[in-house]
């Protein structure tokens, strides 16, 4: 048991220790951060020179600061406002952590003693315009320039000592304008965007600040993460933050501008990118091929037989097939044009456009209309000499039988006649027994 436990009590060590290396010295902690042993702390100081990179923020930009694997930088804007930015400094002060501030010009000028004690406390003060107007990507230059200057100046009057205002600058809602970045670079100043938000601005609860917070930071592994410290649900968020950057290994950077006694942090170029591509990692993309300039654009003869050392008289420039196949070719006739002639107005014609094919149809349908009134024509007078032939035949056969009508006797009519004699009837008058006895 005593073996195991010496055994199990040098493992934690040895895990404590490694722990050490990989978090960083957590040993200062107890030094930088008295009476708080357990404090998260600021692993180190980078020194930038706002000139040599304007624009940092993969939100926006493709440079961001040159932190390591596991590293984060804290920011908060739109301060101060006591209620809440008091809270967030004391939190701030319990982990001995170092951020950066953006201020906005009306708030320094409504409360200079917040922006003093930002600055007692050794966090970086930039600024943030005078009012936040989220128009800067289509207000006017000189409007924009008067917002810059105005959040400068109140924030610089608001200092004891207007030197500690960092030439840092967050556009408000980042909002960015090419016009707005140039003027910014122009002055020296370095615009700052983010690499990550916890959406503390919007409607929602603290717990989703936290929630975004790790979540957007995990994903990345490093970065800037932007706050505001104007916000209740901020201030409820902010702990539960900083104990989960402390549980999963995470350091705080605090970054100043570099000064003539205070020369920035050496670094390469390829650290300002948030993923630096390394031998390992392809390249997905093809060199650009350089544009050549040449001196002679004047263009070479073409060669001639004779510098083939070939003999023009002699040399077939055709296989012997293909030759003669042109011999017999040549010696057919020439068709004439009236082969291809159309008559004008024909049915060819008239199909070879849209409209001379609705022509062409109607043409056809009537021909076909005519042609079959013909053909009933001609039906319906082969009827009617039909029953004209069979009515003469009826004729000819009721003839013979008219004498009988006249040797009847007196005073028999028609009505008397005897049966089987319908079809003399149909042909000849009855006579009337008023007429017979006049007669007489």
């Amino acid at each position: 048991m005593i073996g195991s436990s010496v055994v199990s009590r040098t493992r934690s060590w040895i895990v404590l220790c490694l722990g050490m290396l990989t978090i960083g010295a957590p040993a200062a902690f107890a030094a930088d951060c008295p009476g708080h042993p357990d404090a998260l702390g600021t692993s180190r100081t980078l020194v930038v020179d706002p000139r040599e990179h304007p624009l940092i923020g993969t939100m926006q930009y493709r440079e961001t600061l040159p932190l390591k694997d596991h590293e984060v930088v804290l920011t908060f804007d739109d301060g101060p406002l006591p209620k809440y930015s008091n809270q967030v400094l004391q939190i701030l002060a319990d982990e001995c952590i170092k951020a950066t501030f953006f201020i906005i010009g009306s708030q320094a000028k409504a409360n200079p003693e917040g922006v003093r004690k930002l600055v007692a406390a050794g966090h970086t003060v930039g600024t943030h315009s005078m009012d936040h107007p989220l128009t800067f990507d289509r207000m006017p230059i000189d409007k924009a320039e008067a917002e810059i200057n105005g959040g400068i100046a109140w924030t610089s009057a608001a200092m004891t000592d207007p030197t500690q205002l960092a030439p840092f600058f967050r556009i408000p809602g980042l909002m960015r304008a090419e016009g707005v970045e140039n003027y910014l670079m122009s002055r020296g100043i370095q615009v700052w965007s983010a690499d990550f938000p916890a959406d503390d601005w919007r409607h929602v609860s603290s717990d989703r600040v936290y929630q975004l917070a790790i979540q957007r930071l995990e994903a990345k592994g490093k970065g800037i993460l932007l706050l505001h410290d104007i916000q209740a649900r901020t201030v409820a968020a902010l702990p539960k933050i900083i104990r989960d950057l402390k549980a999963r290994g995470y350091r705080i950077v605090h970054v100043v501008p570099a000064t003539a006694e205070r020369p920035a942090t050496p670094t390469t170029t390829v650290e300002w990118l948030l993923h630096p591509p390394t031998e390992t990692t392809p390249i997905a993309r093809w060199p650009r091929v350089p544009n050549f300039v040449f001196t002679q654009t004047r263009t070479l003869p073409a060669p001639a037989l004779a510098d083939l050392n070939a003999q023009a008289e002699h040399q077939q420039l055709l296989p012997l097939r293909t030759m003669a196949q042109a011999n017999v070719a040549a010696t057919l006739p020439v068709p004439s044009r009236a082969l291809f002639a159309i008559p004008e107005g024909s049915v060819e014609v008239l199909l070879s456009t849209t409209l001379s094919r609705r022509a062409a149809t109607r043409l056809a349908m009537a021909a076909e209309t005519s042609r079959a009134a013909r053909d009933k024509a001609a039906q319906a007078k082969a009827a009617k000499g039909k029953a004209a032939r069979l009515q003469g035949r009826r004729t000819a056969h009721a003839a013979p039988a008219a004498p009988d009508h006249a040797e009847q006797p007196k005073g028999t009519t028609t009505g008397a006649a005897p049966r089987g004699s319908a079809s003399r009837s149909a042909t000849s008058r009855p006579t009337r027994v008023a007429s017979l006895k006049k007669r007489a």
